[in-house]
């Protein structure tokens, strides 16, 4: 089995500073004086690309989330793009709990020719959501929970709407007919690798 090297990259604290005062009355000279600079300063001051839940950093000496950790590693590069081309980043990050089935990019390669470079076409934005929701189960699902789920004959619901199958076999636990190769705990749940891409029927 292809062993997985996981590292977490650490990006830089984000602050947020904000600062207020009283007014009071009286002081219109100065009310209109301050006006005028906060103007000058606004018009002057450089734009800042605004970021949702995804653009949030991981933190030093903090577990990060399913997002951060793929983001980390070379071997989940598709399922990244993939992600950012469907534009569910910030469910990905949500708190949670969630567990998700990562297919490396060897699981993308075992796709017919031309199926990613297809997929991540903005016309097919909502095909490839779908398959990638087919990925993530909105709840805690730890091995010894799927194993015991396995043994009671339960399926995993997913975020697609689907149901995947639940197996204990003699090498380890099968998710949808694919092996669990590795699992993560991350801060909003659970990351389960897998070498194949789990694509639902319509």
């Amino acid at each position: 089995m292809k062993k997985i090297k996981l590292s977490v990259l650490v990006f830089a604290t984000m602050f947020l500073a904000s600062c207020g005062g009283g007014e009071t009355a009286g002081h219109d000279e100065h009310k209109e004086d301050a006006k005028h600079q906060t103007e000058k300063h606004e018009a002057t001051a450089p734009k800042t690309e605004a970021h949702g839940q995804a653009g949030v950093a991981a933190v030093e000496g903090e577990e990060p989330n399913a997002l951060q950790l793929a983001k980390s590693i070379e071997d989940f590069s598709t399922l990244v793009a993939a992600i950012g081309a469907a534009g569910v980043q910030d469910a990905v990050v949500n708190a949670g709990p969630l567990t998700i089935l990562a297919p490396l990019n060897s699981a993308f390669a075992k796709l017919p020719a031309g199926t990613v470079e297809e997929l991540v076409k903005p016309e097919n934005k909502a095909k490839l959501a779908f398959i990638l929701t087919n990925h993530v189960a909105p709840a805690n699902y730890p091995i010894r929970q799927l194993k015991k789920d396995a043994k009671k004959g339960r399926k995993l619901y997913m975020a697609s709407g689907k149901y995947l199958v639940v197996e204990n076999k003699e090498d380890g636990v099968y998710v949808g007919g694919t092996k669990i190769l590795k699992s993560v705990k991350v801060s909003n749940g659970w990351v389960h690798v897998i070498d194949d891409v789990l694509v639902p029927a319509e």
